[in-house]
């Protein structure tokens, strides 16, 4: 059984996902660009994504280990993998799952080009994990206390969240002046699933003492909260399915939250950027169930409870520690994410053909950085991008990123946008070195879309 509980929070590491989405972040070819910058400097005068088509996207990653650590074909028994994977990690490696689904999305200007004014609004499904590596609990789920003597373990290694959620969005963006763009998007969410346990407390220790006596103490301050799994639990008999859609538009449990997002042109060819997204919380309401090990329990003989193969818990203990099942209303925030970004353009690729007076620049190339932190509940989550973008034809846009972050230092991502007529279909994928092998990688991600695209023909080319 401990093994198995070992595997399963491997398992869960080994498919981590992070939100950071550094090639589609002022990616502005792509509509998509404007969910992660609702300041965005858009050029188009309407777009309507595909439903269900046009956003798709997954991260996977580890910064503790990889696949091939645990399952390689190389001579080693699992058991001695399944140790050195636990000894080699720490309680702050993390694990994040997240993966978006848009169902629709549009957007349009406001008025005549000059106006610079835009409307955007859509629906998408979320999935949002976050959990740190419980290392205490994996040594003592592995091993047992029995070779631990002295040593204090940390039940608040206990650190996890994780949530699917519908999330409807509205924004705002307008060109204040020619230099200045601001942007906000207000957002509904709507959670469908719900689990979070994430300020536990507590330890475990035991102390031998004279005559083969030893000293054990557990003191515990754990809770767990879940939402929207009550129903599947207590003799359902409906139908999940039209459940879950129901839960999706506006029958789970709702929250509020909201974006900010600019765009700075100090100079024609110098740009900044900044965002911060998902500032927003969840009331939790409705099928609430709450998991609650709190107290103190103290034993003193000659061997101590729990050692490696002793599952039988005493009845005093669960008398000194039970586990309470509640139905409590709890409050949840959305992980906070902050981009920013500066850029340097190049290369003038306006029409040698047209000298209509005020021809706006059209640069060709561009480089620049960019910072992404996110929220968690330990230390935040970061990573710093370098880029390189290149309008290759009128139709096609690139761009090439080099990211470092607590997941790998050699992460090198390509984006690829084409519009054909009306139809734009873009194709991003990261840490492409490790496609050469994928059980080795501690991240991979891809991103991809179709959107039908109306350009301003009033705007200055």
């Amino acid at each position: 059984m401990r093994k198995l509980l070992l595997v399963f929070i491997f398992s869960v590491s080994i498919t981590c996902f992070s939100q950071n989405k550094q090639i589609l972040y002022n990616f502005t070819s792509v509509p998509q660009s404007m969910l992660s910058n609702p300041g965005t400097d858009v050029k188009y005068k309407w777009f309507v994504g595909i439903p269900l088509l046009s956003g798709f996207s997954a991260n996977l990653g580890s910064s503790g280990f990889s696949v091939y650590d645990l399952f390689a074909n190389n001579g080693v028994d699992f058991n001695t993998k399944l140790r050195n994977v636990v000894f080699s990690t720490s309680r702050n490696d993390k694990v994040s799952i997240n993966e978006q689904l848009e169902i629709f999305s549009g957007g349009f200007k406001l008025g005549d080009w000059q106006e610079n004014s835009y409307i955007s609004f859509g629906i998408y499904q979320e999935l949002d994990v976050l959990t740190y590596i419980p290392k205490d609990f994996a040594i003592l789920a592995l091993d047992g206390n029995k070779d631990y003597l002295g040593k204090v373990f940390d039940l608040g290694d206990l650190n996890a969240r994780g949530e699917l959620l519908s999330v409807f969005h509205l924004g705002y963006h307008k060109n204040v002046n020619e230099n200045l763009i601001l942007g906000v998007r207000g957002k509904i969410y709507s959670s469908i699933f719900n689990i979070s346990s994430t300020k536990n407390s507590g330890y475990s220790y035991t102390i031998p003492g004279a005559n083969s006596i030893y000293d054990q103490v557990i003191s515990s301050n754990i809770l767990i909260n879940t939402s929207g799994f009550t129903n599947y639990t207590d003799n359902y008999s409906g139908n999940a399915g039209s459940d879950i859609i129901k839960k999706t538009f506006f029958g789970g449990n709702l929250g509020l939250g909201l974006d900010l997002g600019l765009t700075y042109y100090p100079q024609k060819n110098l740009q900044f950027t900044a965002s911060l997204i998902d500032i927003g919380f969840i009331n939790h309401t409705r099928e609430v169930r709450n998991y609650s090990f709190k107290g103190y329990y103290r034993y003193v003989g000659l061997t101590p409870d729990f050692i490696a193969g002793n599952s039988n818990l005493s009845q005093k203990f669960q008398d000194a520690i039970p586990l309470d099942t509640l139905s409590v209303k709890y409050k949840t925030w959305r992980p906070l994410k902050f981009n920013s970004s500066i850029q340097y353009s190049f290369g003038d690729g306006r029409n040698s053909e047209c000298s209509c007076e005020g021809n706006e620049i059209k640069y060709k190339n561009s480089v620049g950085a960019q910072l992404f932190v996110m929220s968690t509940p330990r230390l935040p989550l970061t990573a710093l991008t370098a880029y390189y973008k290149r309008q290759i034809f009128d139709s096609l846009e690139m761009k090439a990123t080099y990211t470092i972050d607590s997941f790998s230092s050699k992460n090198i991502g390509l984006g690829l946008s084409t519009t054909l007529g009306k139809v734009n279909f873009y194709i991003l994928a990261d840490n492409l070195l490790e496609y050469k092998d994928v059980s080795k990688a501690n991240s991979l991600s891809f991103q991809l879309g179709l959107n039908i695209i109306f350009p301003d023909k009033n705007t200055p080319d």
